[in-house]
């Protein structure tokens, strides 16, 4: 059956409906409280990313038209001052890092985070997080919870994860985001996470970004990254090792619509990306009580594989050879990780990495 097919724990299927020609797959009703309680973790995730910020800010925006208006002007003169926090490491709370609905994210999944050698705290690292993926599930379970052991995986180690300058604008939305360790991904922030001399930070970059989560679909393993020089820059600029990390399964979570380069759909969404700066992914997997289709993601599991730092000497004003040089060591570092673990984690000896 398809729930045979895309989920990692197959249970009985349950009944199905023909609709319009299509057959809905229903979930059983004997499903265990610990699988519905998954759902409703990964449930909560979708909706705050998807929109969480838009509510958050109405509700801003009514109680500013409301009698509590004064909230709202408190708010915002707060807002005022705390403009640069995301700038400047962010505010994370280990206790939200630390909510148990963070545990059953991790196991609807599930997702593991894989040390390969231990890194030294006393330094700063960037880690380029590979693929991107629709919606970074394995990074934001790995660096923004401690559901897969971080800490104590890397002691000494803080992680966060960059994501875009725009989401700190949102009232409230970005007091709850900055909880798990994000922080803004403009050159600033991540020059003064790398650029602490007490060391211990790890900024998590999704190198790839938005163009890659328009081709990210299950069997993808093509990289925007050849073209991708500025995390190179600053690393080489405040000495900061680079770290390759890639997320085996990442990519099989969603599928897409056929979005071909040259294609309308794929214009459009190019030209959305270009005015917004966020991609627009015409994604789609399963849904809460049924197999078939929804905005929930398929119970596919994902492996995020730590790499061995490469050493980057601190070259305050780097040269284009540099950089050119650094980059070609960061992607023969990257491959090599690759292909050190794909078959552990059920990949075929003839899928390699593509970088375009």
């Amino acid at each position: 059956s398809r729930r045979t097919h895309r989920e990692v724990a197959p249970l009985q299927a349950g009944p199905r409906c023909a609709t319009a020609g299509m057959k809905i797959e229903f979930a059983p009703l004997n499903i265990p409280l610990r699988r519905r309680l998954q759902t409703a973790a990964v449930l909560q995730w979708i909706f705050s990313f998807l929109a969480l910020a838009q509510c958050c800010l109405a509700a801003f925006v009514l109680l500013a038209l409301s009698d509590w208006w004064m909230v709202a002007l408190l708010y915002a003169g707060w807002l005022w001052l705390d403009w640069d926090t995301p700038t400047s490491g962010g505010r994370r709370s280990q206790w939200v890092r630390s909510w148990t609905v963070w545990d059953y994210f991790r196991d609807y999944f599930p997702i593991r985070l894989i040390k390969t050698v231990d890194l030294d705290p006393k330094k700063n690292y960037i880690f380029g997080f590979h693929p991107h993926g629709v919606l970074v599930a394995g990074g934001f379970g790995n660096f923004c919870t401690e559901s897969t052991g971080f800490s104590r995986l890397f002691p000494g180690l803080r992680p966060h994860l960059l994501m875009l300058p725009f989401w700190f604008r949102v009232p409230v939305f970005r007091d709850y985001i900055m909880c798990g360790g994000l922080v803004s991904s403009c050159k600033s922030s991540l020059s003064y996470l790398v650029s602490r001399p007490e060391g211990g930070n790890v900024a998590v970059i999704a190198v790839g970004g938005a163009p890659e989560a328009l081709d990210a679909r299950p069997g993808a393993l093509t990289l925007q990254l050849r073209n991708r020089k500025g995390f190179i820059k600053l690393a080489l600029k405040h000495g900061a090792q680079l770290v390759p990390v890639f997320s085996f399964g990442e990519n099989e979570l969603f599928d897409q619509m056929e979005n071909p380069t040259g294609s309308p759909l794929r214009t459009l969404q190019n030209r959305l990306q270009s005015i917004m700066g966020v991609a627009m992914p015409l994604f789609h997997a399963r849904g809460v009580f049924q197999y078939s289709f929804g905005l929930m993601p398929y119970r596919k599991s994902i492996h995020t594989v730590v790499g061995k730092p490469v050493s980057v000497a601190q070259t305050p004003s780097p040269s284009s050879e540099d950089i050119e040089s650094l980059h070609k060591l960061y992607l023969q570092s990257l491959t090599d990780l690759f292909e050190q673990h794909k078959h552990t984690y059920g990949l075929s000896n003839d899928q390699h990495l593509t970088f375009i």
